[in-house]
């Protein structure tokens, strides 16, 4: 089993419990600590994948089945438009010695939106604490930020 089935498997098994209407950052923890806590076991009986390694966030990149990268990290940005916005979220970044592997944003009728795909390989910081950075730094610029592993991310949108 891959990576990226197990991660799916525990997610749908979460929402059938939780309902569809549950806190999706509440699922990524969820699933997270629950993956965390059987990853010793799969190694012992041979039959994980050594791609399950890869869960880490400073994992080894993206999974052979090409779901994401747990690795990089997709930052979602909303709010009211006005200037600083990018320049604050790249900081972010680069102080987290994370690069900007694609961008893009756009404001429409003065809405702004921007989505990042950000490399985490040689990250200073944990997944955790640069959606923490993120999030604090979304508040000082009036936007919300949401940040989520790429591996996560594409497990979680499959449901």
């Amino acid at each position: 089993m891959t990576n990226e089935d197990l991660i799916y498997r525990l997610t749908r098994a979460v929402y059938s419990r939780l309902g569809a209407g549950a806190d999706e950052q509440t699922v990524e923890q969820l699933v997270t600590e629950v993956y965390r806590e059987i990853e010793p076991f799969l190694g012992l009986n041979g039959s994980a994948d050594s791609s399950l390694q890869s869960f880490h966030p400073r994992g080894a990149g993206a999974s052979p089945s090409g779901e994401g990268a747990s690795d990089r990290m997709i930052i979602s940005v909303f709010g009211v438009d006005h200037p600083g916005i990018v320049a604050g979220v790249a900081k972010i970044l680069a102080e987290a010695a994370c690069s900007i592997v694609d961008i893009n944003q756009t404001v429409v009728q003065g809405k702004f939106a921007m989505v990042i795909i950000a490399n985490m390989a040689r990250a200073h910081d944990s997944a955790a604490e640069l959606k923490e950075r993120l999030r604090r730094e979304g508040e000082k610029l009036g936007v919300r930020i949401y940040a989520q592993r790429e591996d996560l991310f594409n497990a979680m949108h499959r449901i």
